[in-house]
């Protein structure tokens, strides 16, 4: 299959990785001509995973990259300038969203801003570091397509990357979105040291959260079970390389947010799906108090104050 990766990002680079080791045509489409001209030339990505070989893998600039003989192309590009991205792709090809967030304009699932082609999401506990290395990983495909999922399942499923269909295209999205909100969370709880009881409790509670979320919205309670739901908030909330669960544990001990994502380097999507998650839960009407206590943080309250906050909410029947 011949196959244009959009985003020369972790996981975009971690992911052209995927599919080369599948002996897929792969292009890696990249935002500025340097970076492009660096991994033609050594086979490396020299900014994101920098030891992955990609040595399969041409690459160019999203401006020349060959969308008109893509059978499929696959977005990676933060939700910042998604909308934009898939606005202006060229071609009739497929889509493959892996990006996990929300439409910061409108609160859309990104899934939705593709138009006039067929499109599925992948989800699940990928950490982009292990994956580049060939670590065994599974994750899911849900689309409205089923034969896409089908076929993109058949494409992309290895040895080292199990590959399940999922039917669930609004609860995979949404809980690829919710998750990273979660992690910042969890991070908090880590920079403040309050210990493994507070964290479990954090994410248990968090799930809840989510499938709340999911639900509201059109989705099936057994997702958020599985590897896009409970998979990927598990691993996303104690990776000691997530960025999200990273960027909370900074927060916590005080640094600047936009600090945070300067350290880490890395977009930190979390940070932007805060606000936007929170927004979608009041035009569902359902309360979603971590995201809340998030949100308040990265307006300026205090994290032990949001701590105090929430456990001193009225317990209820679990």
């Amino acid at each position: 299959m011949k196959v244009v990766v959009v985003g020369g990002g972790s996981w975009g680079t971690a992911f052209s990785r995927v599919l080369a080791n599948r002996e897929h045509e792969v292009t890696l489409a990249c935002r500025d001509v340097e970076q492009a001209q660096a991994i033609a030339t050594t086979g490396r990505n020299p900014r994101y995973l920098s030891h992955t070989d990609l040595s399969g893998v041409s690459a160019t600039t999203i401006a020349e990259a060959p969308f008109a003989s893509a059978e499929l192309v696959v977005l990676a590009v933060p939700s910042a300038v998604y909308a934009s991205v898939a606005a202006e792709l060229p071609g009739t090809a497929a889509v493959l969203s892996l990006t996990k967030g929300l439409d910061p304009a409108t609160g859309e699932r990104l899934s939705t801003l593709v138009r006039g082609r067929p499109v599925a999401i992948l989800s699940g506990p990928n950490i982009a570091e292990e994956v580049s290395r060939d670590f065994p990983a599974a994750a899911v495909i849900a689309s409205d397509d089923r034969q896409l999922s089908l076929d993109l399942q058949e494409a992309i499923n290895s040895v080292t990357f199990r590959v399940y269909v999922n039917e669930d295209a609004v609860g995979v999205e949404l809980c690829a979105a919710a998750k990273n909100v979660i992690a910042l969370a969890a991070g908090g709880a880590d920079g403040l040291g309050l210990g493994d009881n507070a964290k479990a409790a954090l994410v248990a509670r968090g799930l809840a959260e989510m499938g709340r979320l999911a639900e509201a919205a059109g989705g099936r309670p057994e997702t958020f079970a599985g590897l896009a739901g409970m998979g990927d908030l598990v691993v996303t909330c104690w990776a000691k390389s997530g960025r999200n669960r990273r960027a909370g544990e900074l927060i916590a001990r005080g640094t600047d947010p936009d600090d945070a994502v300067r350290e880490i380097g890395m977009v930190v999507e979390g940070l932007t799906t805060a606000p936007v998650l929170r927004e979608l839960s009041h035009r569902l009407k359902i309360e979603l108090p971590i995201t809340e206590g998030v949100c308040s943080v990265l307006e300026g309250t205090p994290l032990d104050e949001l701590v105090a906050g929430l456990m001193s909410r009225v317990p209820t029947q679990e």
